[in-house]
């Protein structure tokens, strides 16, 4: 049996995804022998609610040099950034010359925000391409991975921090418990954390099992994250849910007893107690019912081949690796995948080697179905697409079920 990372005490598996590559490691057909393969498991923590993966990927082999994905091709998650670094700004950044640390800043698409306005401000960003690119906007940026002891070394270089943000960047860190203590290290006595990632109450509702993969240690809860804070004097003091990545959480955290705690905090947490977050048989139930959503899913696309139908996938995301594989998806049931990111193009996805083909080809040949892997940004993409679905185009979708529109 596994120790939970956050309480030490025993896990309970309650699903497994089977064999599982890394999620977003596009690959090169002189690749495949190589391609490296995990046992995607989740399990939940009965004292701390925390659900988590029981194995981990060196984070080297997700986030380096090639790492294949950029906030900034999406219009609509420029527009939710910049809402939340304004929020930053009018709540919390009313004293003299303010610091800010976004860690998985990525390409600087949250903290251009800040830096626009003359902010003082710091990226920490472990994957060397992007960091590049924020680094050319101007945004300063350093390429690490945040750690207490990377806290120390800014505190003596520019001192502590008024706000410490990050944007589904925090579920991705199995050392949780050095992030918070470095988090407590730089963070001044009146200063504040918010960050956001994918909630676990809307995975449990929506059966979104695709928020499950290598990068995502986690699934968070408001329960769940308090544990953890509390254990190093340190409290959520609101929270605030997101329609962005199919169901967010924002989390705003202080220092113990230094702000007062918003009754939103307490209503959340009557909630998760209502869905069963705290229980071990809701997540019986979510396996059965991604079982349900994969045999629906899988008969869907054999049925559509079968009648002579072709179907292609719609972007290449790092949760399709984990829908691809754990439905066992093969290249005769999606001919190809478009994606408008350069860098996996002429590529294979990960495990079931579908090929990876510009955008162009699908405005080109409009195929007659398209399996929406981008279902978390379905209204931006159904305004783009409007022209396809009104030539009769059909799209299959798996969340909230399994469907053809």
């Amino acid at each position: 049996m596994s120790k939970c990372l956050i309480c030490g005490n025993l896990i309970q598996p309650f699903i497994s995804f089977g064999k599982m590559p890394i999620a977003n490691g596009f690959l090169k057909m002189e690749q495949f022998k190589k391609e490296y393969f995990f046992e995607l498991k989740v399990a939940f923590c009965p004292k701390c609610t925390m659900v988590q993966l029981t194995e981990f990927v060196d984070r080297e082999k997700m986030f380096h040099e090639n790492y294949a994905f950029f906030s900034s091709t999406s219009k609509m998650m420029s527009e939710h950034f910049k809402e939340f670094a304004d929020e930053v700004q009018s709540k919390y950044l009313s004293q003299k010359d303010p610091f800010v640390v976004e860690i998985g800043s990525n390409d600087g698409i949250m903290l251009q925000n800040f830096a626009k306005k003359g902010i003082r401000h710091l990226g920490v960003e472990p994957s060397k391409n992007v960091a590049e690119i924020a680094k050319g906007k101007g945004i300063n940026t350093i390429s690490q991975f945040f750690d207490e002891e990377l806290a120390h070394k800014i505190v003596k270089t520019d001192g502590q921090a008024d706000a410490f943000i990050a944007a589904n960047v925090m579920c991705h860190i199995p050392y949780f418990h050095s992030i918070v203590a470095g988090i407590k290290i730089l963070l001044k006595q009146e200063g504040i954390v918010m960050f956001e990632d994918p909630y676990l109450g809307d995975v449990i509702e929506k059966t979104s099992y695709d928020q499950i993969y290598d990068e995502h240690a986690f699934v968070f809860s408001v329960s769940s994250i308090n544990y953890v804070f509390q254990q190093h004097d340190m409290e959520v003091i609101d929270v605030s849910p997101q329609e962005v990545h199919g169901g967010s959480m924002r989390y705003i955290i202080a220092h113990k007893g230094v702000k007062k705690v918003s009754k939103n905090v307490f209503i959340q947490m009557e909630r998760e107690k209502a869905l069963g977050l705290n229980l071990p048989e809701t997540f019986d139930l979510f396996r059965n019912n991604c079982e349900k959503s994969r045999d629906s899913l899988k008969t869907i696309l054999v049925d559509l081949k079968n009648k002579g139908k072709k179907v292609v996938g719609y972007a290449a995301t790092s949760k399709s690796t984990t829908v691809l594989n754990y439905c066992g998806i093969t290249p005769d049931l999606i001919e190809y995948i478009c994606d408008t990111t350069p860098l996996k193009q002429g590529k294979f996805s990960p495990g079931m080697h579908i090929p990876v083909f510009s955008y162009e080809k699908f405005v080109a040949e409009k195929p007659e179905f398209a399996l929406l892997f981008g279902w978390n940004h379905a209204k931006e993409i159904m305004a783009k697409e409007k022209k396809y679905s009104d030539s009769g185009g059909k799209w299959i979708v798996y969340v909230p079920q399994v469907n053809i529109i």
